[in-house]
């Protein structure tokens, strides 16, 4: 009896043993493995995340669900695209000139480069003389009172030679194919009629040798090795009152262009484009009514705008009436007194997505960087203006909401690419491009007041994602 005990318990043992180890073999049943096929970053209004790559796997799927869709159309093609970026003004050099060596070089790679970290902008607007964000008015011909210099023997870049030259060339030196536009806050105070930096108009004996003085400075420009891609007439020409400043009408520049301006362009053989108006989205009539002179057209490349004023479809108003002249965005500031989820909302809204949802060609906000007091600033120019980035000390700066407004666009949309067709629901703007790489980038904000789930569909298939309110995503795939 014992020895069939014993052959029993044996006998099961060996059954079990065989049964275990056919049951090690059998595979458990796993997840198909998802790839990523579409990059996210993010910035929250809240400050939590700020233009942070995002480790959610976003794939192509083709399950439904009753999210609003954003559908992306490459075979609808709109504007090229020349950049995104800030206006490099004379005290915005400056200060970031008080950097330490090592930290200002890590500055302007992280601004200007093309690395990982980097944010890569790809256009600067910049002035001819002074703007009201340097510490003093000037510009390249100054002279006592009751002077003159009608051959521009005194014009001279000198102003520019401790801050703004050197920083462009080291800009330059980072990305060569960045784009420069130019601008002038006053011409010299001896061509105005009230012999002021504030205010004032050209007199119009002088419009000859104001055309020579922009070929003057496009001329010295690029023998210091910058190529000043476009210059507008004048900042603002319907603002008088800031330091400094021209009251220019439509009908002057116009006058301006046509007969002298232009005409000097072409006769020193110059590439440089004209580009009109540079002011308010209330007034696209200023545009329109130089656009509509058959003798300034010619030279006219396009028109520029801000929206200190007026509604940003004012872009398209003009680009409907001239489909073959460009538009521009080239500034809006963000104040000392706004608050970041605030500002991240309006700016994406409205310079990102709005301009270029209305053919622009650029998105630009306004100062590149300031010290803590927002300064330096001529007396009586803006005090409130906050740029991008606050320098604190040699060794420390801090990143503003105007970084991140721009960076959601110029890391991802470099020049050359071309605006594509995205579609408009309910409280998630957008707009939506294909690089030169052949990308497509999708920059979405939800300007509501509650988190948003929904659909980014391309080709026929989607991805699900999802934007707390006041959140901005790019996403790229």
């Amino acid at each position: 009896m014992k020895g069939l005990f014993l052959l029993a318990v044996s006998i099961l043992f060996l059954s079990c043993s065989s049964s275990n180890k056919v049951a090690a073999q059998t595979p458990s049943p796993t997840a198909p493995v998802v790839t990523n096929e579409m990059d996210f970053w993010l910035t929250k209004g809240n400050q939590s995340v700020m233009l942070h790559k995002q480790s959610s796997v976003l794939a192509f799927g083709s399950a439904s669900n009753t999210f609003t869709t954003i559908e992306v159309d490459e075979s609808k093609t709109f504007q090229s695209i020349d950049g995104f970026g800030y206006t490099l003004t004379g005290g915005s050099a400056q200060v970031i000139n008080q950097l330490n060596s090592t930290k200002r070089q890590e500055l302007l790679q992280e601004l200007f480069g093309s690395g990982q970290n980097s944010i890569s902008i790809s256009y600067l607007r910049i002035s001819i003389g002074a703007s009201d964000l340097d510490s003093t008015p000037f510009t390249y011909n100054d002279l006592p009172s009751g002077q003159t210099d009608l051959n521009l023997e005194k014009f001279s870049l000198a102003p520019n030679k401790n801050d703004v030259i050197p920083m462009l060339k080291e800009i330059l030196a980072i990305n060569p194919n960045i784009k420069i536009l130019a601008t002038p806050w006053s011409p010299p105070v001896w061509m105005k009629d009230n012999t002021s930096f504030i205010g004032g108009s050209l007199q119009p004996q002088y419009y000859g040798v104001y055309a020579q003085y922009f070929v003057k400075y496009i001329q010295q420009m690029k023998a210091e090795g910058i190529t000043i891609d476009a210059i507008t007439p004048q900042n603002e020409p319907l603002h008088p009152g800031n330091n400094p400043s021209l009251l220019m009408l439509a009908a002057q520049q116009a006058d301006f262009i046509k007969n002298h301006l232009g005409p000097a362009f072409q006769n020193a053989n110059m590439k440089t484009k004209i580009i009109t108006y540079d002011h308010n989205c209330n007034k696209p009539e200023y545009p329109i009514a130089i656009l509509n002179d058959t003798a300034a057209y010619p030279y006219i490349d396009g028109s520029a705008f801000h929206l200190y004023e007026g509604d940003i479809s004012a872009l398209s108003t003009v680009h409907n009436a001239f489909p073959n002249k460009n538009v521009y965005f080239t500034e809006q500031y963000t104040s000392n007194t706004g608050n970041f989820d605030g500002d991240l909302k309006w700016h994406i809204r409205n310079i990102i997505i709005g301009s270029m949802r209305n053919w622009s060609k650029t998105a630009l906000e306004w100062n590149l960087a300031n010290n803590t007091s927002f300064g330096p600033n001529t007396p009586g120019g803006c005090t409130t203006c906050k740029g991008a980035l606050t320098i604190e000390s040699s060794n420390n700066f801090t990143r503003n909401v105007a970084y991140y407004i721009i960076a959601h666009a110029s890391k991802f949309v470099p020049a050359g690419s071309v605006r594509i067709a995205s579609s408009l629901s309910g409280n998630l703007q957008n707009v939506a491009f294909k690089t030169p790489e052949g990308k497509k980038v999708l920059i979405v904000e939800n300007d509501g007041n509650t988190a948003e789930s929904f659909n980014i569909k391309y080709n026929g298939k989607w991805v699900k994602t999802s934007l707390e309110a006041g959140s901005v995503g790019t996403y790229i795939w």
